[in-house]
């Protein structure tokens, strides 16, 4: 396996972030596979949508709706709202694991891979690529 890392500055408000370029550099010399992304951060997560289409903006407003900053989070600490940050990697996980062919990512039409990040707090976020390349 070989692990490669790269960090993102995702800024100072609710970011999706579309890292699909960044994969596709680290699997140039992976001809068949599977490629994991990690990010190893509490407050942070990866998902597969579709980009530029208005969708970023819409997965945001749907996190905001459904874990609202002024609910009363016991987690405290940070700007206000920080709780739901640490509840994010629960609904849209830290890690995603894909297939690699003919050193191509297995991704469908309109699929993207994005870092979802809500917390203010933290603006560097490291990305982790594991690179399992197949034995058959």
């Amino acid at each position: 396996m070989k692990t490669l890392e790269f960090t993102i500055n995702t800024g100072n408000k609710p970011a999706v972030v579309d890292i699909t370029s960044k994969i596709e550099e680290a699997i140039k010399d992976l001809q068949e596979g599977l490629v994991h992304v990690f990010v190893p951060h509490a407050t942070a997560g990866l998902a597969l949508m579709e980009t530029g289409s208005g969708s970023e903006y819409d997965l945001i407003n749907a996190i905001d709706q459904l874990f609202p900053k002024s609910s009363n989070y016991r987690h405290a600490h940070g700007s206000p709202g920080h709780g739901r940050d640490h509840i994010l990697p629960a609904f849209i996980s830290p890690f995603l694991v894909l297939a690699v062919r003919d050193k191509r990512l297995q991704l469908g039409t309109w699929q993207s891979i994005v870092l979802v990040d809500t917390n203010v707090d933290n603006t560097v976020r490291k990305v982790q690529i594991n690179l399992i390349p197949s034995t058959v």
